[in-house]
């Protein structure tokens, strides 16, 4: 991959975000997703790459997702595969809430995990607690392990856990634990990156997810130097069968080796709402301000972009 394609892809991110915040607050989750693929697909065809999406959040029949199996950039240049999520957070944006984002990760070709989209369970950390974490393990030795590696009491981690139905065992154990917990709505590709940046005050991530989101967190995490595991979690036979199809394990453990292969991986994150780590899309009279985040896992580059755009010039950013 060139070192170029970092800031192409920014690109990305930043239209999916403009055009996508204009719906914030306004209840309509679909139109908002629908509004930041349009955007993600039409400049995702202006990059020079010859991508493939190996991992969304629809499929080739679900348009106008960015279906598993559809191609992406000019067809020339480097062999890409794709893993999107043009709207990391479509009910946060419909209720003006926190941590949407516009995401995106590329690798070279055959190196991101091939995988429906379907839930994903996860354990995530930052750079501090690698090699410490276990998916298998209990939550409350997970929590030692973490405080350990970083030096805390048990009482004083930060764990961020999806607030669903499916999480009120792992919220008990925290609670039981003594640990601190950060609920969040939406949003677990920020909540699985924030663990390795200090000034989130966040340390580790339980749950299940979305998979494409568990593999875009994957190439930020190992940018960062972080870790995360994975397994998928079928919910039917249909999604069981399909697994077999793509000659995947369901009782395997994904690893960071697994999730993304390789020594180069870029991720590209722009905020759409107001997050921990970046601030949402703010329009001014003329222009719009973005805050993006983008990452190389090769040479371990990690830049904070703030970006103005022209509202005139894009007409195609403003809502309809």
């Amino acid at each position: 991959m060139e070192r170029s394609l970092s800031m192409e892809l920014v690109r990305v991110t930043e239209a999916a975000a403009l055009s996508s915040a204009r719906w914030m607050g306004r209840g309509l989750k679909m139109e908002a997703d629908d509004a930041a693929t349009t955007a993600m697909r039409d400049v995702f065809d202006t990059i020079p790459m010859k991508g493939t999406v190996v991992i969304g959040e629809g499929e080739m029949d679900e348009a106008p997702m960015l279906y598993i199996g559809e191609k992406l950039g000019t067809g020339y240049g480097p062999r890409l595969d794709v893993a999107v999520d043009p709207l990391e957070g479509t009910n946060i944006v419909a209720s003006g809430g926190w941590n949407a984002l516009a995401v995106l990760a590329v690798a070279d070709h055959g190196n991101l995990l091939n995988a429906p989209d379907m839930y994903m369970d996860k354990i995530a950390v930052g750079p501090e607690a690698v090699g410490c974490i276990d998916i298998n393990a209990p939550v409350i030795d997970n929590l030692r392990a973490v405080a350990k590696a970083k030096n805390k009491d048990v009482e004083d981690v930060v764990a961020t856990v999806l607030y669903r139905e499916r999480h009120a065992k792992i919220i008990e154990e925290l609670r039981a634990a003594g640990a601190r917990i950060k609920l969040i709505n939406d949003g677990d590709v920020a909540g699985a990156i924030n663990t390795a940046f200090d000034q989130t005050g966040v340390d580790i991530l339980f749950g299940s997810g979305g998979a494409p989101e568990g593999v875009i967190a994957a190439v930020g995490l190992k940018c960062l130097g972080g870790e995360i595991q994975g397994r998928l979690l079928p919910q039917n036979e249909e999604e069981a069968a399909r697994c077999k199809a793509m000659n995947i394990d369901v009782s395997q453990v994904l690893r960071m080796e697994d999730l993304v292969r390789g020594d180069d991986a870029i991720f590209a994150a722009t905020g759409v709402t107001d997050g921990e780590l970046l601030k949402g899309v703010q329009f001014k009279a003329t222009y719009g301000e973005t805050d993006s985040l983008v990452m190389r896992a090769k040479s371990g580059t990690v830049r904070f972009i703030k970006g103005t755009h022209s509202l005139k010039k894009k007409p195609n950013l403003v809502m309809r």
